[in-house]
């Protein structure tokens, strides 16, 4: 957590806040989007098929259609499958080690048991 903290001035506590965000279709909404860019937070998230039609239903008065780099959006694929792999391993699924020391080498050790 001290690797992503951002420093503010006052002493205040320090923020935590993402350089990027990659999400999946669910998370798509305008209201969504709109609160990543308010806060300035840049974003890879695919447009909805239903969202895209009824943009384009509207026109012109309909927008612009969100961007989508799609090579970043592979990079969270990889990410899901790993994640997807590590689950595998019971502990991790159900996160039965409460202290993250031992949770982090229980995942550690599941994926050393994969590598070999």
């Amino acid at each position: 957590m001290n690797r992503i903290w951002v420093p503010r001035p006052g002493g205040s506590r320090p923020r935590t806040r993402p350089v990027h965000v990659l999400a999946d279709r669910a998370y798509s909404s305008r209201e969504i989007r709109e609160y990543l860019r308010r806060r300035q937070i840049r974003h890879t998230i695919p447009e909805k098929r239903d969202q895209a039609r009824h943009r384009l239903r509207r026109g012109s008065s309909g927008g612009r259609p969100p961007v989508l780099d799609r090579e970043n959006y592979k990079l969270r694929h990889k990410v899901e499958n790993r994640i997807g792999l590590l689950k595998q391993a019971r502990g991790i699924a159900t996160r039965y080690d409460k202290l993250a020391v031992r949770y982090e080498a229980t995942a550690q050790l599941a994926l050393i048991r994969q590598a070999l």
